[in-house]
């Protein structure tokens, strides 16, 4: 009897040890392994590197120092200047890994390589795979001289 207790104590004990470590799927999870850098970026829009970002859904990848370990996703959201998203490249719902840079397809949405989850590019709402919306940042936006300070 007690032969029998000890292995069913040790294999619940080893699962969940397994279900710990490996677990990265929800908020908290996510964000203990979300990699946590400075974001501090300046774009000129009036530079043609950044021109798309003078439209509605033209995104642009920012991949400049101190844009986070993977880059950003910069769009504006709508024809009030001052409005725009601002996300990071590494999927939210997953701990990274060489699969999970976020990519944006047809202007129309983000994926996650990996598992092709997606969120809608203008919104972040996520559609398909998760419920977390990517992670997004602050920003400061000067229309007169189309300065965009992008920071967490």
């Amino acid at each position: 009897m007690k032969k029998t207790f000890f292995r069913i104590f040790i294999f619940n004990l080893f699962i969940f040890s397994i279900l710990t470590v490996n677990s990265c799927g929800n908020r908290e999870d996510t964000v203990s392994c979300f990699p946590i850098v400075p974001i501090a970026v300046n774009l000129n829009l009036n530079l043609p590197l950044y021109n798309n970002l003078n439209y509605v859904g033209l995104p642009v990848y920012i991949d400049e120092q101190q844009s986070g370990t993977r880059g950003l996703i910069v769009v504006r959201t709508s024809d009030n200047p001052a409005n725009f998203k601002v996300y990071d490249r590494n999927a939210p719902h997953i701990c990274p890994d060489n699969n999970t840079t976020l990519i944006i397809k047809d202007n129309i949405s983000i994926v996650c390589p990996k598992d092709n989850a997606t969120w809608i590019l203008i919104s972040g709402q996520p559609t398909s795979v998760t419920s977390l919306p990517p992670k997004t940042y602050f920003y400061n936006y000067d229309p007169a001289s189309k300065n965009l300070n992008i920071y967490n």
